[in-house]
């Protein structure tokens, strides 16, 4: 187990030694305050986009389920007319950057959130560290009314009109300290001051999401004769923030019997990850799915089977009646 994956362990158990931490995350507070600051005067400068701007993000480091919420407002917005735009960091891709993504790029090249999105919805996107960039190369290809940007939350050159924090109530905010004792971005204190949708099927807020569960597919184009099991025996393959949310998927398809292989967020996977001793089948997330995919591009002759599980964000209706009431006050009218 890498080093990161340990303390992502730790802060899921909430360990005590993660005390022995808190004089770097009194550092980090002091460094990220300091930032902000420098922003806030007008040291650094800020970018005012010709086009708005709502920012998609968390304040903790891990999955929220942010990437499934951004495809569903996307769909969401194209049905109303929208032209709506996404920019993102492309974490995982090695450019170069600023890069336009398509049905063509790699997550090798893009990173692996862009290509799911851009195959989800078919919406325009830029990636890349600049965002100011991004957005440039974006709008010099396309006319945006909107443009959203796929987390981004603490990038502070980035001028923003609407911005939306998901929270994972399932989650929570662990032991609530900043990085590195916690998995805190931002002192909690911050959801105060945005938009909080909560990702949980019991929320206490009107402002909801959770994530329903589609029909499972398979991902070998060769071995379609194939028919999904939930008794038969998995190894489940993962790379994401929060792997216990897949596995809370799993159960939820029927799905108990599977053994775990548990890879770090963005893992850049070789084929030697999905051979195991057994041959049982692989089920995974659409996210991984899309490194599996060029995988299989590069092994035609791979046999072992992989399932992939898709999801997809379920709003309250309230979510989609803010949205509307937050576009309509920066000039945007739906159809």
């Amino acid at each position: 187990m890498s080093m990161a994956q340990r303390i992502q362990d730790a802060w899921n158990r909430q360990a005590s030694w993660l005390i022995v931490l808190r004089p770097l995350a009194w550092l980090y507070r002091l460094g990220f305050c300091l930032n902000k600051s420098l922003y806030a005067i007008g040291l650094k400068k800020v970018y005012k986009a010709p086009v708005p701007v709502m920012v998609i993000g968390n304040i903790t480091v891990g999955g929220s389920g942010k990437t499934p919420l951004l495809i569903e407002l996307v769909k969401h917005l194209q049905q109303q007319g929208i032209r709506v735009g996404v920019i993102s960091r492309g974490y995982g891709g090695h450019g170069p950057f600023p890069a336009i993504v398509d049905q063509n790029s790699t997550p090798s090249e893009v990173g692996d959130e862009p290509c799911l999105i851009v195959q989800s919805t078919h919406v325009p996107m830029a990636v890349g560290a600049n965002r100011q960039a991004s957005i440039e190369l974006l709008l010099n290809a396309t006319q945006l009314d909107l443009i959203i940007s796929d987390d981004g939350l603490q990038h502070w050159a980035l001028e923003r009109q609407i911005e939306w924090i998901v929270l994972d109530q399932n989650r929570g905010l662990g032991n609530e300290k900043l990085l590195p004792e916690g998995y805190l971005r931002e002192p909690k204190s911050r959801l105060q001051k945005s938009t909080v949708i909560q990702h949980t099927r019991s929320a206490d807020s009107e402002r909801n999401m959770h994530l329903g569960v589609g029909e499972p597919y398979l991902l070998n184009s060769s071995l379609q004769g194939n028919w999904f099991d939930v008794n038969q025996y998995f190894n489940a393959v993962v790379g994401i923030g929060f792997p216990q949310r897949f596995y809370q998927t799993l159960k939820t398809l029927g799905v108990h019997q599977f053994q775990a292989h548990e890879f770090p967020d963005h893992h850049e996977y070789e084929i030697e990850d999905l051979i195991f001793d057994s041959n049982d089948a692989i089920i995974t997330t659409e996210k991984d799915a899309v490194k599996f995919k060029q995988l299989l591009e590069q092994y035609p002759d791979f046999s072992t089977p992989i399932w992939v599980i898709p999801v997809k964000a379920i709003l309250s209706p309230d979510c989609y009646d803010l949205l509307k009431q937050q576009l309509q006050q920066i000039g945007i009218q739906f159809s």
